[in-house]
């Protein structure tokens, strides 16, 4: 074979990559957003979650990033062991 030829992957292996990236995305966002609900209610309190602080808005988003990495720690003890998604086969 010449080395200059360009190979690309064959429509199968395109549409597995794409199909596990979406599994993917679904999970981290839906993951994300609700840690990120769970931040708010935590940190403001439920009935104050749209009158939030600029401390209370932090500690959200910490609380947020802090469940984000938990869940990724998780999925790579429990899932594949080169991904953060629990999702199989990504």
């Amino acid at each position: 074979m010449d080395q200059n030829q360009i190979h690309f992957p064959d429509a199968e292996t395109v549409i597995k990559t794409g199909t596990a990236y979406a599994r993917d995305l679904a999970e981290r966002t839906a993951a994300t957003f609700v840690v990120a609900a769970a931040g708010v209610a935590v940190a403001a309190g439920p009935a104050d979650m749209f009158s939030a602080s600029f401390w209370e808005t932090v500690g959200a988003a910490g609380i947020a990033a802090a469940g984000s990495l938990l869940k990724g720690m998780l999925a790579r003890a429990f899932g594949t062991k080169n991904s953060a998604s629990l999702v199989k086969g990504v």
